[in-house]
């Protein structure tokens, strides 16, 4: 007499699990971690590695533009600080920049090393990293959460390349864990209700730090709210007549929908939450979703096939023809666009027409006039040298 109740109830548990969206399925993780795979892979830096060492452009031009950076200095000395404190719009700024800027070098100087097999870089990759594990403690003030993502969506970068490629050892390395673990990933697995550039980061690096630490869960939870944040970032007209929400922001009627995407009111396909704010801060999104999608590519799970590519790709299109000069119609922003897209096209534009084959003529023309691709001194650097044309 128990069985028919029992059955029920495993046949719906059985059910709900095949039919729950993807975004909310327990195996968004890989069952074993790939590494290094954090926005690129081992295969994407041999091929890098390989087209440097053979002179070829684009490639070489990125990696000598990397190298005579400020970035790659075997000088440079780290500055770390027990606080970073950040306020709205750098104001304060006590560690913000050093922080950031340090976090860059650490992966420039892994991929350094990766290239060149010079284990001076690896070493300073890991001075830089020991230097901020050993002292850091917290960040505060009004940016602290986007700080936390910029920093922390750089740090594993340059760990990943570090741990899984450099065979000369990093003793502190388990430090270096614990800083992950203990400063960054609580802040940004909370994620935020600012403009969307805020999450879109803080969930970069919340996947990437779960990645370096092997955290299925975390993973799990930071994909979850990367899907629901990018579905609310980009429009596409089969969304309906406005854009998706986050639950959360209680956007609950149109009106409030159209002041929190900066005043406009009229929605078409590719538009995201900011471009009426700047393409500066639009770029920062955009970015942001083609990184995770990348290491979600990596570890196994394809979302460029799914509307997360679709979104991206809208994204770049809209946002790269009108950085490319096109005329601004009057319904669009009032008319008028703040533009400034940044080095931020290279990955999506790689992974969706290079990989996937779809025609992307904008974006195609804006990726090949900016390169080589350099860093936005944030969390975005030197992608052509990584991702330009490649095939892996």
């Amino acid at each position: 007499m128990r069985r028919t109740p029992l059955l029920a109830v495993v046949t719906a548990l059985v059910l709900g699990v095949l039919t729950a969206p993807a975004a909310h399925r327990a195996d968004a993780a890989p069952a074993t971690f790939v590494h290094p795979g954090v926005t690129v892979s081992q295969g994407q830096l041999d091929f890098a590695r390989a087209k440097v060492q053979a002179g070829a452009q684009p490639w070489k031009a990125a990696y000598d533009q990397m190298m005579a950076s400020k970035y790659a200095d075997l000088n440079r000395t780290p500055k770390p600080r027990a606080t970073v404190e950040c306020g709205s719009y750098s104001n304060p700024n006590y560690g913000c920049t050093d922080e950031r800027e340090d976090a860059i070098a650490a992966y420039t100087d892994a991929l350094a090393w990766y290239v060149t097999r010079d284990a001076r870089y690896a070493q300073k990759a890991i001075e830089i990293m020991d230097a901020w594990s050993a002292t850091i403690q917290s960040h505060t003030n009004s940016n602290a959460p986007l700080q936390t993502g910029w920093a922390g969506s750089s740090w594993p970068k340059a760990a990943e390349i570090i741990k899984y490629t450099y065979t000369g050892g990093w003793a502190n390395s388990g430090r270096f864990v614990t800083m992950l673990r203990n400063v960054y990933l609580p802040v940004v697995i909370k994620g935020s209700n600012s403009n969307g550039n805020w999450e879109l980061s803080m969930m970069e690096a919340a996947v990437g730090i779960s990645v370096f630490l092997e955290d299925k869960t975390s993973y799990d939870t930071a994909i979850a709210k990367f899907r629901t944040r990018t579905a609310a970032y980009v429009y596409l007209s089969s969304d309906g007549s406005v854009p998706k929400t986050v639950p959360s922001q209680n956007l609950d009627t149109t009106a409030k929908i159209v002041s929190y995407w900066q005043g406009q009111s009229t929605f078409v396909t590719g538009l995201t939450q900011e471009t009426c704010r700047d393409f500066t801060h639009t770029g920062y999104g955009i970015s942001a979703i083609s990184h995770i999608a990348e290491t979600s590519r990596i570890q196994g799970q394809d979302l460029y096939g799914t509307d997360i590519g679709e979104r991206l790709r809208q994204a770049l299109g809209f946002q790269s023809k009108y950085q490319r000069g096109e005329a601004v119609p009057s319904w669009l922003c009032g008319g008028s666009l703040n533009l400034g897209l940044g080095p931020v096209t290279e990955v999506g534009y790689n992974a969706l027409h290079n990989r996937l084959g779809i025609a992307m003529t904008n974006t195609q023309a804006l990726t090949e006039a900016q390169r080589p691709a350099g860093s936005n001194n944030l969390f975005v650097a030197w992608e052509t040298l990584t991702h330009g044309d490649n095939p892996n």
